[in-house]
């Protein structure tokens, strides 16, 4: 049986836990089990996105508290669970990082909840440590309401590959 047959046949608790890897928002998770069955993956794809940006602040920055820090492997393994494995290789970047770009992240990180109210949200995958300090540096000046949307629209993307990992034989 393929990943989709699967998601659709198993029962709404598994299929919410397992929607849950692919993104935090309870209700995002609640939307997209009660539209199962997906006909195919390019539905489900964009049923997520559709449901995504259909969701308030407050699910978004739901689905934002479901992140490790980037650069905090001990919150990778410690809190994320099932998930941990997938955000460690998405944040594969920080591996080969120096200890002053690792101090830097997690200092800007600091200032960046401080100023908006939730961690820094960026889809790592494929990111060095240095772009991401470079990137999460470049939008500490943005304007709360602009920030919020770039964070989910990062959101978005880090969902999506997420679901495709899900969907994957």
């Amino acid at each position: 049986m393929d990943a989709l047959s699967r998601l659709n046949e198993i029962g709404p608790a598994e299929a919410c836990a397992e929607l849950s890897r692919c993104c935090g928002a309870s209700q995002w998770v609640a939307a997209m089990t009660a539209r199962r069955p997906f006909p195919d993956r390019a539905t489900l794809l964009t049923l997520a996105e559709e449901v995504w940006w259909g969701l308030a602040e407050a699910d978004w920055r739901e689905a934002f508290g479901q992140h490790p820090k980037i650069g905090d492997p001990a919150a990778l393994r410690a809190r994320f669970g099932r998930a941990g494995p997938w955000a460690a290789g998405e944040q594969a970047g920080v591996v080969a990082a120096s200890e002053e770009v690792l101090r830097a992240l997690a200092e800007e990180n600091r200032t960046y909840e401080d100023r908006f109210g939730y961690i820094f949200i960026v889809c790592a995958t494929g990111k060095t440590a240095d772009e991401m300090l470079a990137m999460l540096r470049a939008r500490l000046p943005n304007d709360p309401r602009d920030e919020i949307r770039v964070a989910a629209f990062e959101q978005a993307k880090i969902t999506r590959i997420r679901l495709e990992k899900l969907l994957s034989p």
